[in-house]
């Protein structure tokens, strides 16, 4: 059985990861007969925002805490994540990954990766496995990896943006993906466009199918059970 490792950045899109991304990307790993291991860095948020009015409060609330509500608990540091024990990773989107993960809202091309998130994308692409990521998350790879395919809908500013760090940017509907087949990259736009619940699953498991036909065609063994 294929194990995927999902990065999340807290809970809520704007401070977090997006939740409906993130359940949907979990479901769909599960309907393709995967498993899988969230983590988190064990940081705090750059911020809290309330959900309700959109205004920053004077809470602190700490990325992994936060991300285990999700994960109902099942979730572990990102600091104990090691390539070798997984297929494939994803980076679902939200503003946390923005924001906690990285600091692409605020600095846009200057944007740096937090050094965990970093060491887990390029550990799984030095080792040629699939890594996938949802609306925003895409910038990441861009940071990290620099010439490769990708997508982040049809958003010409932060097309510029990928495109100054290295990046293709390909503009996509609702649904597609984006694949990268020399690097193993895949992406889908989800909340970068004016989306449905609907239309976020059904990237979530259009990218998920294509990560796990790779997988299959590779013909690789299941990775231990750790």
């Amino acid at each position: 059985m294929k194990k995927f490792a999902v990065i999340l950045s807290g809970s809520g899109k704007l401070d977090g990861s997006e939740i409906h991304e993130a359940t949907l990307l979990l479901l769909a790993i599960d309907q393709e007969g995967a498993k899988y291991q969230c983590f988190a860095p064990d940081i705090d948020q750059f911020h809290v925002v309330n959900h309700l009015t959109g205004e920053v409060t004077n809470e602190k609330r700490n990325v992994l805490v936060e991300a285990a509500r999700i994960a109902r608990g099942d979730i572990k540091p990102l600091s104990e994540f090691r390539a070798e024990n997984f297929d494939a990773l994803v980076l679902p989107g939200g503003f946390g990954a923005a924001k906690n993960l990285s600091t692409f809202a605020f600095d846009g091309a200057e944007m740096t990766v937090h050094s965990e998130v970093e060491q887990a994308i390029r550990a799984m692409y030095v080792l040629k496995k699939p890594i996938g990521a949802m609306c925003i998350a895409p910038t990441i790879l861009a940071k990290v990896l620099g010439n490769v395919n990708l997508t982040i809908g049809d958003d010409h500013a932060t097309a510029e943006v990928v495109t100054k760090l290295g990046a293709n940017q390909v503009q996509t509907e609702n649904g597609d993906v984006v694949v990268d087949n020399e690097k193993n990259i895949f992406s889908t736009p989800c909340y970068m466009l004016k989306a449905s619940i609907a239309d976020v699953y059904e990237g979530a498991i259009n990218m998920v199918e294509a990560m796990m036909e790779v997988l299959n065609d590779l013909r690789l063994g299941d990775v231990a059970e750790i």
